[in-house]
């Protein structure tokens, strides 16, 4: 039965931030076909018989491979021209630590020598050790089999449209060090947030072993490779280069290979890297009294430890050095993930946002870097509840302004912080003129996680009763969150976790970033948790459908919003290649690919496929 009446959702792309982001315009009847014109609208069918035979035939064709280099493009002289950038630098090597070990190390009068790299890892008491998992040593690749390249059955429904992809627009997946790599007791890494943190509350899995993917990294490339994925994006772990985190302590040079091997070995497979420097593991010298990594942050999720008065020098130290040694391959950098979700307070904003600076200014003017450095900001697309209520696009706007522009106005637009921000955390470091000067226009463009949209009206009491109330349930953020609409529909089909496939939504924030930010965007994470996923037999995990629609759907706005709105949506990055860790859970599955946590075999999911093909069938010329 046709509904008599149906609502529908129409995107207004608005360049103002104090408008509404979308209307609701009531209209009676059925959908509209606007594109079936042709006679069968009015004509009768015709009834017949025929002879029956099984005649449905079924193509199939095969993932195409990343084509083998001929030349390498280089970004920046290589590190032995670089290295005057970075005076005094040691390297030395450690080797591994066990919880269960009784031999101990003797060099103790050797500052950082084994006795003392092995009391980083007592003093952080890790729990739950797991050791080591099934490799020690990095394992040679192997060529896929035509058969596991093979596209999955399509779905019915798959997007239409003639729009192609920019000639430059970067496309490729994701993942980070912490959540792939494993091995975290090996080859001189020291301890980071993510081990201590680890062990905290009951059924929380730990990264011990995740993907091994720091012995695995070959055989990963090569499967993302032989699919025709371009960009590898990934993270590189401070604790892995500088054990000891601080400027003057020694470079672990088992970690600075094995960071220039994945690079090399990515190129060599016809791919293009992408580094992101910091990805939430943070070293564990920068806690200890009065600066607990379970405290409760006053601004994000979890205390990072930026507020630390060491961090900002040892960040742009360790920052340095990975410039120095990678420039001269890698094209796209990325300072920070999400710092708002890692701030505890106004100290840890004022580090990043200075600490990114100086090494935007570093990468440009010192190393001539020809590629492109900029930051990732995490944010759930904020929209009002009722677009048509004040109270509720001030209370989306209020939403927008906390997470982005606190790090975005002076980053960006050489700006002071929004009025969101310095309402609401009372500690906030007041940014000079010259501040203002040297941090204004230090982002080559503008890394966004868009994994959904979020519906927001103001609290009980309003925003400013909040913003000066530090125990209201509502702080920092001072707004309602919620996940449906005015007519109480969720706002799209719901993941495993706060992901909801919201399309359109993704288009009017694109539009909201580029317009009021004014640089390109880089989609640097999105992704998709398929429910229940991880409790089906492998091959339902394998075939899956939602995540596809999610890509699916997210890319073809994006082409419109490249196209028909003029914004200059310089690529995305999928997350994740790989079933991953989930900062202690691996129930919500985000991987394009199956990983088995015996065996770590690795099977591609149809997602992998038909984004891969959907990218590749619109490159432009």
């Amino acid at each position: 039965m046709a509904p008599t009446l149906t609502t529908l959702f129409l995107p207004l792309l608005l360049a103002a931030t104090t408008q509404a982001q979308q209307v609701y315009i009531s209209i009676t009847g059925p959908s509209p076909r606007p594109s079936c014109t042709s006679c069968y609208s009015t004509a009768s069918p015709t009834y017949r018989f025929t002879e029956f035979s099984f005649t449905q035939t079924e193509t199939y064709r095969t993932a195409t491979s990343r084509p083998s280099p001929t030349t390498r493009a280089t970004y920046a002289e290589g590190y032995e021209h670089l290295s005057s950038l970075v005076p005094g630098l040691s390297t030395t090597t450690w080797g591994s630590w066990n919880a269960n070990a009784t031999a101990q190390a003797t060099d103790t009068a050797n500052p950082y020598g084994n006795a003392a790299w092995t009391q980083l890892w007592v003093a952080a008491n890790i729990t739950n050790f797991t050791g080591t998992g099934l490799y020690s040593t990095t394992v040679s690749p192997t060529p896929l089999p035509t058969s596991e390249l093979i596209l999955p059955p399509a779905d019915y429904f798959g997007p239409v449209g003639c729009y192609n992809f920019p000639s430059d627009f970067i496309f490729g997946v994701a993942g980070s060090a912490a959540q792939i790599e494993g091995a975290v007791f090996e080859a001189g890494k020291s301890p980071s947030l993510m081990e201590v943190l680890a062990g905290e509350g009951d059924n929380r899995s730990n990264d011990h072993v995740t993907n091994e993917n720091y012995y695995l990294y070959k055989q990963d490339i090569e499967r993302l490779a032989s699919m025709g994925v371009e960009y590898y994006s990934f993270s590189i772990a401070w604790t892995r280069i500088l054990p000891f985190a601080l400027p003057g302590t020694p470079v672990n040079e088992e970690g600075i290979q094995h960071y220039s091997d994945l690079i090399d070995f990515v190129l060599e497979k016809g791919m293009i890297p992408t580094v992101t420097m910091f990805h939430f593991d943070t070293p564990f010298q920068f806690f200890g009294e009065g600066n607990d990594p379970s405290d409760d942050a006053a601004i994000g999720y979890v205390n990072g430890g930026y507020q630390n008065e060491t961090f900002e020098d040892a960040f742009v130290n360790y920052g340095k050095i990975l410039l120095t040694h990678y420039s001269d391959r890698v094209p796209v950098w990325f300072t920070f993930n999400e710092p708002l979700l890692y701030c505890d307070n106004g100290k840890s904003v004022d580090h990043v946002i200075k600490s990114h600076a100086r090494l935007y200014h570093f990468y440009h003017e010192n190393v001539n870097g020809t590629g492109k450095l900029g930051i990732k900001f995490n944010d759930n697309f904020g929209v009002p509840k009722n677009p048509q209520n004040s109270s509720d696009v001030d209370a989306a706007n209020h939403f927008n302004d906390f997470q982005l522009a606190t790090f975005a106005n002076p980053i960006f637009l050489g700006i002071d912080y929004p009025e969101a921000y310095k309402i609401t955390i009372p500690d906030y470091v007041p940014l000079s003129a010259e501040d203002l000067a040297y941090i204004g226009n230090t982002s080559d463009f503008l890394g966004i996680d868009p994994y959904t949209a979020t519906v927001v009206s103001p609290p009980p009491g309003g925003i400013e009763a909040c913003a000066a109330n530090s125990s209201s349930p509502y702080y920092p953020y001072c707004v309602v969150q919620e996940t449906s609409n005015i007519f109480g529909w969720n706002i799209g089909y719901r993941s495993q976790s706060y992901v909801y496939i919201t399309p359109t939504y993704l288009r009017t924030y694109l539009s909201y970033l580029y317009n009021t930010f004014r640089h390109p965007v880089l989609i640097s994470e999105f992704g998709f948790p398929v429910f229940g996923e991880a409790d089906k037999e492998v091959e339902d995990q394998l075939f899956d459908s939602p995540r596809s629609q999610y890509y699916l759907s997210f890319m073809s706005e994006v082409l419109k919003s490249i196209w028909e709105d003029g914004v200059n949506v310089m690529g995305a990055l999928a997350w994740s290649f790989a079933d991953n860790w989930e900062f202690g859970d691996y129930g919500a599955q985000f991987g394009m690919q199956y990983v088995n946590r015996t065996s770590q075999e690795r099977r591609f999911k149809k997602s992998l496929f038909d984004l891969v093909d959907f990218v590749e069938s619109r490159r432009g010329a």
